[in-house]
C-alpha cells in the first residue's frame, strides 16, 4: 500500500457501497463529490479541498431518437497481413444537438472499428500509441501503476476472451508510450464468440476506457454460420457505456475533492450511449435481427428489456452460443458481460419501440410497415455445451473479495483475497488441470470477476454468513446453493459475484503456460487493486 493512501484506511473495517443497489437494478448517478468530514484526533480522513464540478447536462433537454444508431466500421484481416489500428484523439458528435466531444479512440470513433475474425485462422495486430503526451483526465498518483515517475499517457491493449500466450494478452504493466506501436498475434483457436478488446494499463485502464478506448471484436466459426441465424445487415453490435458530460458536451470524470487522491470507487454518467450515440434510432424491417450486447461502462449495470416487456431471446453469453435459445423480458448485464440476442420485429410493423435500462430509454427500433421475406432462423437446439463435472476438478481455492475504507466509512481500498498487486503470484494452475475457484464476496457490491486466457461455467452461487466468517474464517452457509440460470449456463469470462454469497467457477487452464492476471472489471475497483496476476505453470 502506498504510504500517502494509507492514512486514509483506519481499522480496515469492511462497508457498504452503491453495489448493493446495482444489485437490484437500481438505476444509479454518482453523487458530486461533497467535501469530505474533518474527523476527531483519532480519525486522520482527509479535508477535502477542492470538491468544484462542471455544469452538468440535462439530458431531458435533447430531443430523443433523432440520431441514427451508428455502425462501427468492420475490419477483416487477411491471412498474413497485420491490421494497424491506431490509438489516437479525435471528436465525435454524441447528439445532434450538442458539439463534437473530446475522445480517445482507436481509429476515429467511439467504439473502435469492429475486428471480425474466423475460428483457427490467426490475426495479427499492430496497436500504435498515437495519443498526445499529456492526459485529460484526472490521474491519481497514489494508484498503484500511476505512479508519478510513469508517464501520463500509456496504453496496453486487451482482447477480452482472447485465449492467447500471455505476450500478446495485453499485461497491465506492458505499456507502451506515446510514438510506440506493438504487433500482438491473436490465434483464434476457439470457438465463436463475442469478444472485445480494451485499453488495460494499470492504475489508469478505467480512464482511458472512459476516454474512448474501446471495440468489439467477433470470433466466427463454421457451426455458427451453418445455423441459420440473423446475418449481414441485420446483425449489428450495441455497445452500452454511461458518461459524465458538461453542458457543453464534454467529458467529466468525477474527483474525490482530495487534490493529490482525486481516485473515486465508482463512476455513473448523467447519460447513457448506444454505439457512441446519445439515445439512437434504428430502422428496421419486420422481420429478426441479431444484436451483439456489450457492456463497456465503467461502473454501471445494465437492466435491459423492450418497452412493454415485448420478450427476446438470448442464443449467447461471453464465450459463445448457449446450447438453447432462452426467452428473456430482461437482462441484468454487468461491466464486462456480452449477451448475444434476436429480437423478433415482425409482429411490431408500422411502430416503435424502445431497448430500455430499468425506467431509462437506450435507443429505439422503428419498425417499417408491411412484411418482409424473413430466411433467418433461430433453431431450438445451438450448440453441445457439456456441463463440466464437479469431480473433474483436482484443486479448489477460496478467494475473498475485499473492500475497506475510511474511518467515514468511504471505500478507500479494493482487494482480492487480502493481496496487493505487488504481492507474490499465490495462483499458480497447471496447464491442463481443472479448478474451482469460489469467491467469498465480503462487500456489499456485486462484483463481475473477469480471468483472462480461459472461459470457465458457473457452479452455483450460496448465501453465507459474512460476520462469521471475518470473526473466525468459518464458511457457515445460510441458505441452499442455487444453479445458474439458463443464460448463465453456457461459457463465461466474466460473471456477478453477488454479495454475502459464495459463488464458484468451474475452470480448464487450456491453450498457454504464463502470467495472466484476474480482476473485478468495475474498472474504478481494477484501478485500485482489485486485480491479482496468476500464472499457468507447466
Amino acid at each position: 500500500m502506498h504510504p500517502p493512501r494509507r492514512r486514509f484506511l483506519q481499522g480496515m473495517g469492511l462497508v457498504a457501497g452503491a453495489g448493493a443497489l446495482r444489485a437490484l437494478g437500481t438505476p444509479m448517478h454518482m453523487p458530486m463529490p461533497m467535501p469530505a468530514r474533518k474527523g476527531d484526533s483519532l480519525c486522520k480522513h482527509a479535508v477535502a479541498d477542492q470538491s468544484e464540478v462542471p455544469r452538468l447536462l440535462d439530458p431531458s433537454r435533447l430531443t430523443p431518437f433523432v440520431d441514427p444508431l451508428p455502425v462501427p466500421d468492420v475490419l477483416r484481416p487477411k491471412a498474413g497481413v497485420a491490421l494497424r489500428i491506431a490509438m489516437r484523439e479525435s471528436t465525435q458528435r454524441l447528439h445532434r444537438d450538442l458539439p463534437p466531444t473530446r475522445l480517445w479512440t482507436y481509429g476515429n470513433t467511439m467504439p473502435g472499428p469492429t475486428i471480425e475474425a474466423r475460428s483457427g485462422e490467426a490475426v495479427q495486430v499492430e496497436w500504435a500509441n498515437s495519443l498526445p503526451s499529456r492526459h485529460f483526465l484526472p490521474i491519481d498518483h497514489h494508484v498503484c501503476g500511476a505512479e508519478a515517475d510513469k508517464p501520463e499517457v500509456r496504453g496496453v491493449v486487451h482482447v477480452h476472451g482472447a485465449r492467447v500466450p500471455a505476450a500478446d494478452d495485453g499485461y497491465p504493466m506492458d505499456w507502451l508510450v506515446p510514438g510506440q506501436a506493438r504487433r500482438q498475434t491473436y490465434p483464434n483457436r476457439q470457438d465463436a464468440a463475442t469478444l472485445w478488446y480494451h485499453d488495460h494499463t494499470m492504475g489508469i485502464e478505467r480512464l482511458n476506457l472512459y476516454a474512448g478506448l474501446f471495440g468489439m471484436y467477433l470470433l466466427r466459426d463454421e457451426h455458427e454460420l451453418s445455423l441459420g441465424l440473423p446475418h449481414g445487415d441485420h446483425e449489428l453490435p450495441l455497445v452500452l457505456t454511461d458518461r459524465l458530460l458538461t453542458e457543453d458536451g464534454q467529458l467529466y470524470y468525477p474527483v474525490s475533492g482530495v487534490s493529490d487522491s482525486p481516485w473515486v470507487p465508482e463512476v455513473f454518467g448523467n447519460v447513457m450511449l448506444v454505439n457512441g450515440t446519445l439515445m439512437p434510432r434504428l430502422d428496421v424491417q419486420p422481420r429478426r435481427y441479431r444484436f451483439r450486447v456489450l457492456n463497456a461502462a465503467n461502473g454501471r449495470f445494465f437492466r435491459l428489456s423492450l418497452h412493454g416487456q415485448k420478450p427476446f431471446m438470448q442464443i449467447g453469453s461471453d464465450q459463445g452460443l448457449l446450447a438453447a435459445p432462452v426467452r428473456q423480458v430482461n437482462l441484468f448485464l454487468a461491466p464486462g458481460e456480452r449477451a448475444d440476442l434476436v429480437i423478433d420485429f415482425a409482429d411490431m410493423g408500422g411502430t416503435a419501440i424502445e431497448l430500455m435500462s430499468d425506467a431509462l430509454p437506450l435507443m429505439q427500433f422503428k419498425v417499417a410497415a408491411g412484411q418482409v421475406d424473413d430466411t433467418s432462423r433461430v433453431p431450438a437446439v445451438l450448440r453441445d455445451v457439456p456441463r463440466v463435472a464437479e469431480t473433474s476438478a483436482t484443486h479448489t481455492r477460496v478467494l475473498t473479495i475485499d473492500e475497506y475504507a475510511d474511518c467515514v466509512a468511504e471505500p478507500m481500498l479494493m482487494l482480492l483475497d487480502g493481496k496487493h498487486w505487488h504481492d507474490p503470484v499465490s495462483e499458480k494452475p497447471r496447464l491442463g488441470s481443472t479448478e474451482i475457484w469460489s469467491f467469498l464476496n465480503l462487500t456489499s457490491d456485486t462484483h463481475p470477476i473477469h480471468l483472462h486466457l480461459v472461459r470457465f461455467q458457473i457452479l452455483d452461487r450460496r448465501p453465507f454468513d459474512t460476520d462469521q466468517y471475518l470473526a473466525s474464517k468459518t464458511i457457515r452457509y445460510t441458505g441452499p446453493a442455487q444453479p445458474p440460470a439458463p443464460h448463465e449456463a453456457g461459457w463465461k469470462d466474466t460473471a456477478q459475484v453477488y454479495p454475502g454469497m459464495v459463488t464458484r467457477y468451474i475452470i480448464t487452464f487450456e491453450g498457454y503456460t504464463g502470467r495472466y492476471v484476474w480482476h473485478c472489471h468495475l474498472l474504478e475497483h481494477a484501478s485500485n487493486e482489485m486485480m491479482r496476476p496468476f500464472e499457468v505453470v507447466a
